[in-house]
């Protein structure tokens, strides 16, 4: 008798699990597309890059469909805890300070900053860039970075609502450069016209106090079925070579997983 009771516990808790465990028929997914190559819009307005692509290719695995949902950065978290969305795949880094308000999922980019500058800018560590005025993304690990290191020296941080905003002010004389992701910075400014006459200066930036450990994908605390689930696609499109054609795609020749 004891051992039938035994049976039908076991039964009756593993049809429990699986009642508890929610599918995931849409993912909502946050982005702001500001942030070429990673995350842009298309000539007809259509959301594109690096992230949408990943996001899409996460859905895929779910089989859940993949809505995206435009946000402001610094209007991303707030957001996600408001059940606005479900995730966001938006170039988000792991870090200590984002985690006591959401969860992430495992990495799926790792890529450092660097401070770009004019090229006549003699460099020789923050307190050279005493009185520039440099931009960055608010709310972002670049700007943490920046008011953390930059602004003890005298250099003046000013914050954006996003990244392209920030190349806007330095084509207008407004700024004298800015912190930014390595790879975004070089195809959003660099690589353009108004680039020319700017360069990158100092060493890559990657100290986990204000970057953290790579880029994953930010839930909500509580949605440890999406988490989990994330996490085995994350897996799946690495195993099956999706994460590296979209990788090619739109940063070609370029490591971004990272170490």
């Amino acid at each position: 008798m004891l051992k039938k009771s035994l049976v039908l516990g076991a039964v009756a808790l593993a049809m429990s699990v699986s009642v508890s465990a929610k599918e995931w028929k849409e993912v909502r997914v946050a982005i702001d597309p500001t942030y070429k190559p990673f995350t842009f819009k298309t000539a007809d307005g259509k959301p594109t890059g690096f992230d949408v692509d990943i996001a899409q290719a996460l859905c895929d695995q779910l089989k859940a469909k993949c809505t995206f949902v435009e946000q402001p950065w610094d209007a991303m978290i707030p957001g996600l805890t408001a059940k606005k969305y479900d995730a966001i795949v938006s170039s988000m880094s792991v870090t200590e300070e984002r985690l006591r308000q959401v969860d992430f999922t495992s990495k799926y980019y790792n890529t450092p900053s660097k401070i770009v500058v004019k090229s006549d800018v003699k460099f020789d560590g923050p307190a050279s860039l005493k009185g520039k005025n440099i931009g960055v993304l608010k709310a972002s690990t670049q700007e943490k970075y920046a008011k953390g290191e930059l602004s003890p020296k005298g250099v003046n941080v000013k914050s954006y609502e996003a990244q392209d905003q920030v190349y806007l002010d330095i084509k207008a004389g407004r700024l004298d450069g800015t912190v930014a992701d390595i790879v975004e910075v070089q195809g959003g400014f660099l690589d353009t016209a108004d680039g020319k006459g700017y360069a990158f200066v100092g060493e890559p930036l990657s100290d986990k106090k204000y970057f953290g450990e790579g880029v994953g994908v930010a839930v909500r605390k509580g949605d440890k079925d999406l988490k989990e689930a994330l996490n085995k696609a994350i897996k799946a499109i690495r195993a099956d070579g999706s994460w590296q054609k979209i990788s090619d795609k739109y940063v070609p020749g370029v490591n971004i997983w990272g170490k």
